[in-house]
């Protein structure tokens, strides 16, 4: 049997500021945005090439909006990710990483190479630089 991991809530304020912020300024393509009643409203976004969506909304089980910490998403080019979302106005971090358990600038070696960013409520994420697979699929 699979489990995956396909929604992750993400508590947010303001749902149409966050649709915007995840749509137009990190690039996530919307699905759906469903009110089924006043206060009721789904709205699900899913990063280009991933298989887990995050849904922000009203009337859905959350925590305390910009709570949700460590959220991360996996590219193949860090730096070019990094230009993407400056270019979109998202307040990014520089290329880090971790040496002894201490963030230091710069690119470090496979899997360890960083961007980091908020969402208007204080939800963060890292971005995450993976190696090219052998062969160069994947």
């Amino acid at each position: 049997m699979d489990w995956k991991l396909e929604v992750v809530v993400v508590p947010v304020s303001d749902v149409d500021r966050a649709k915007r912020f995840y749509s137009e300024q990190v690039g996530f393509d919307v699905d759906i945005d469903t009110r089924l009643g006043p206060e009721f409203r789904v709205v699900q976004l899913t990063p280009p090439g991933s298989g887990c969506s995050i849904t922000v909304g009203t009337g859905l089980p959350q925590g305390v909006p910009g709570s949700l910490k460590g959220l991360q998403l996996v590219v193949t080019d860090v730096e070019a990710a990094r230009a993407q979302l400056a270019e979109r106005g998202v307040e990014v971090s520089g290329v880090k990483h971790f040496a002894d358990g201490v963030q230091q600038d710069g690119h470090g070696g496979p899997w360890n190479s960083f961007v980091f960013f908020d969402d208007p409520d204080g939800n963060s994420w890292a971005v995450q630089e993976r190696p090219e697979p052998v062969g160069g699929t994947g």
